[in-house]
């Protein structure tokens, strides 16, 4: 039966819903398959590049297409063969490192960033955003109110639209592809409301309010 083209229009706009629009209440940390096509979806809508080789990475940084992940008071690197990303990561790693590091007193640790097709791991997916540079992997802090925290906010963060984490077990890191533009929007609404800064405090061994 054919099906009229208004209605096969309709019904493929209510696909992308389903991919883009977070559905409340089920956001996990577990990986899916619906994680790792909405993490596409947004490279493909921001009209990224997969870079296939070091040489494409680094013509990606010179023309300041991908911004240096150099470290600070409130979050080390760790073995990152390509210290570099899209601008709105660098703004996800400096304010979330400067929110773990006043909850947890420690500081959050990167363990990679953008890499090009050459360098993916066998285990990587054929559909992972790190070779776009919008994807960060975190260590899984050892303390568990530290955790606590981190998934809190992370999931705060994927209910909210802005990205997507999931945690992996080999080796164990937290993923998190974040999504520029609504991940930017999301910091300017915040400073144009006033927000406070949003830190967590630490009380004895619990940890207060999630930051966002």
């Amino acid at each position: 039966m054919h099906t009229p083209r208004p209605v096969r229009l309709a019904l493929t706009l209510i696909t992308l819903l389903l991919i883009v629009v977070p559905v409340a209440g089920a956001q996990s940390l577990n990986g899916s398959r619906s994680s790792v096509n909405r993490q596409e979806l947004q490279a493909k809508l921001h009209d990224f590049s997969y870079m296939e080789t070091p040489s494409r990475v680094n013509r990606f940084v010179n023309a300041n297409l991908l911004v240096k992940i150099p470290g600070n008071a409130n979050y080390d690197l760790h073995d990152v063969s390509y210290p570099f990303a899209r601008p709105a990561v660098k703004v996800f790693v400096e304010r979330l490192s400067s929110q773990f590091r006043s909850a947890c007193g420690e500081k959050l640790t990167v363990t990679s960033l953008t890499r090009p097709l050459s360098e993916q791991p066998r285990n990587a997916s054929d559909q992972s955003v790190h070779p776009t540079g919008i994807a960060v992997d975190l260590r899984v802090p050892s303390r568990g109110n530290c955790r606590t925290w981190l998934n809190s906010v992370l999931l705060s963060l994927e209910g909210a639209g802005v990205l997507e984490a999931t945690q992996e077990r080999s080796p164990p890191h937290y993923h998190v592809a974040v999504f520029p533009n609504r991940y930017q929007q999301y910091v300017e609404q915040l400073a144009t409301e006033g927000s406070p800064t949003n830190y967590v405090v630490q009380r004895g061994d619990s940890l207060s309010r999630v930051a966002r």
